[in-house]
């Protein structure tokens, strides 16, 4: 492209940054984490892979991937919020399944937190063969 070309979109430029921020490279990561130091810099990344899931999961619903049943039962508060929205640790029991209880650290909305008993989507991770991804409730798009 010229000089006066059409560059990079703003979604791209700040996509690229938010990769350089969670991976700690490039001069954005760097500074993030001589900035924020050790204890910080991964409670940053934890929320940062937290949010990236969420997009995940947006994702993988549009095209179609098949949810499997869970019914929760404990949450508990990490004290974390992203965008206002709290982070979680869910104890989840798959429907239909005696296996063991599945945990997840996930992102919820705080219009609709799910409680012990109630009925919640999961979404198979296809970047954690054998994990899952929380698709919330499956009564908000």
């Amino acid at each position: 492209m010229g000089i006066f070309g059409k560059g990079k979109s703003r979604e791209e430029k700040t996509a690229k940054i938010v990769e350089q921020v969670a991976g700690g490279k490039g001069f954005y990561g760097r500074m993030t984490r001589a900035t924020l130091g050790g204890e910080d810099y991964a409670k940053l990344q934890q929320s940062l892979g937290a949010y990236n899931s969420g997009a995940t999961v947006r994702q993988l619903l549009a095209t179609g991937v098949p949810t499997v049943p869970a019914v929760v039962v404990s949450i508990s508060d990490t004290g974390k919020l992203v965008n206002f929205d709290p982070v979680v640790d869910l104890v989840l029991r798959l429907t239909g399944v005696t296996a063991d209880p599945v945990t997840l650290r996930t992102i919820v909305s705080k219009l609709r937190i799910p409680r012990a008993g109630d009925q919640v989507l999961l979404i198979a991770d296809p970047a954690n063969p054998g994990g899952y991804l929380y698709a919330g409730d499956g009564t908000t798009p």
